[in-house]
């Protein structure tokens, strides 16, 4: 697999700086690999001030975030100080104030609901910019290709204030409002896959990808360790680990359970996560009669999480693409359960195969083929010395691609430097200093 990684060029400087991060939602238990990323760079000397969208109210936190809420500016989508942001800029900077409306405006008009959301991102991207420049921002780095990178795009144009992207899934493969546009005007991009690289690449050619970067995410092989070994535990226990949406596939993993059931396999399934399909699977959980075999727990902590992986005998994610084309990236679940040396079931979608090599770090099934994933399972539930095999090869895969410390020192390595607020405009070159692909 091959990935160069490519960037307009820096100008040299000091590693130390302030940066904004910029995501949707802020704390949220379902994008908590966010919070461990802020906290491994602040680690390493960058200090990080956090300007989300939308205020989480998520009655599950890690306790870590409590180290970051501090520095955390929320803004209302409608407040004085944000009408004071509006004048302004209206005073100090009319014509570019004026002109990110436009592009703003003229972005999204091909989606009402990427239009509707403008009109209450610029206002708050207005707002951020001011607090922005009285904190000494020096970058801006935006999780998510969508909302978040508007507002880093607007501030861009207010303030000079140069950003850079982390593109995942949903957000560059669902809808593609301003995508391009915002993409040009980025420092650098940040892919978690060379399936998102070459994605992008397709739709807007080499200019594009010659600015991507591909740092995956991580996890932290000091958390997600593997547990002792036991004798093999009855009943057999699978666990799921992904928020309750339509493209985590959970009534496929639901249908398999009906079918090991029926083969008189004793087993339990564990759910881990919450989301707005939580009626619709607790329902098909009662109609086949599996609610003594199938628990739904909600959102869980973090230190949870670990254990009742390490505890379990395989990780299943049957994730699926829907009709509107949303799919996984690589899934971060994926992630902690093989640094705990668990095997996992997962389908052959998007930047999945990057992480599970089918027969050598997981088993891989079509995506919406209930009996291939209860096959699956049955193989792993027959088979303890190949979930030995799967749950080691994993955890070394992890540890050397898919390190939380390892690929932030790689972003680290980019939002370090001070990148000129015209980037937009200077040639493309390698970045020499970039982590290669393993072999």
């Amino acid at each position: 697999m091959t990935n160069t990684t490519r960037a307009a060029a820096p100008t040299t400087g000091p590693a130390s700086r302030t940066i904004a991060y910029m995501m949707s939602r802020f704390p949220t238990i379902s994008e908590t690999f966010i919070l461990y990323e802020i906290l491994e760079l602040e680690r390493l000397g960058l200090h990080v001030e956090v300007f989300p969208l939308i205020q989480e109210h998520d009655h599950v936190q890690h306790p870590e975030a409590r180290a970051v809420i501090e520095r955390v500016h929320y803004s209302p989508f409608l407040s004085v100080d944000v009408l004071r942001a509006q004048w302004h800029w209206l005073r100090r900077r009319p014509a570019a104030y004026l002109r990110a409306w436009k592009a703003a405006l003229r972005g999204n008009l091909g989606s009402w609901s990427f239009l509707l959301r403008a009109l209450v991102v610029v206002p708050q991207a207005a707002l951020f910019a001011r607090q922005m420049q009285d904190l000494g921002v020096e970058h801006i780095h935006a999780h998510w290709a969508t909302h978040p990178a508007l507002a880093a795009y607007v501030i861009r144009r207010l303030t000079g204030i140069p950003y850079s992207i982390t593109a995942h899934a949903h957000d560059i493969y669902e809808e593609q409002a301003m995508l391009e546009e915002k993409l040009r005007q980025a420092s650098f991009v940040v892919t978690i896959s060379d399936y998102n690289r070459r994605f992008l690449q397709e739709l807007y050619g080499p200019e594009i990808a010659d600015k991507i970067a591909v740092i995956r995410c991580g996890v932290d092989p000091a958390v997600f360790q593997p547990a002792p070994a036991k004798p093999d535990q009855r009943p057999f226990t699978i666990i799921c680990v992904a928020s309750l949406r339509d493209y985590k596939g959970h009534p496929y993993l639901i249908e398999a359970c009906a079918q090991l059931k029926a083969q008189g396999i004793q087993f339990r399934c564990l759910l881990v996560g919450e989301g707005q399909d939580r009626p619709q699977i607790a329902a098909q959980i009662a109609r086949l009669g599996l609610s003594d075999w199938i628990t739904l727990l909600g959102h869980q902590p973090r230190q949870r999480v670990s254990k009742l992986v390490a505890d379990a005998d395989v990780m299943v994610l049957p994730s699926v693409t829907t009709r509107t084309g949303k799919k996984e990236g690589i899934p971060v679940a994926l992630m902690e359960a093989l640094a705990t040396e668990k095997p996992v079931i997962a389908t052959a979608i998007s930047g999945i195969p990057e992480l599970i090599e089918d027969g050598r770090t997981g088993l891989l099934v079509p995506e919406r083929d209930t009996p291939s994933l209860a096959q699956a399972i049955r193989r792993l539930y027959d088979d303890p010395e190949l979930r030995r095999q799967l749950g080691a090869a994993g955890r070394a895969k992890v540890l050397q691609e898919f390190n939380l410390q390892q690929n932030t020192a790689a972003l680290f390595k980019l939002l370090s430097r001070p990148w000129k607020a015209d980037t937009a405009s200077v040639s493309h070159r390698a970045l020499s200093d970039m982590p290669q692909p393993k072999p």
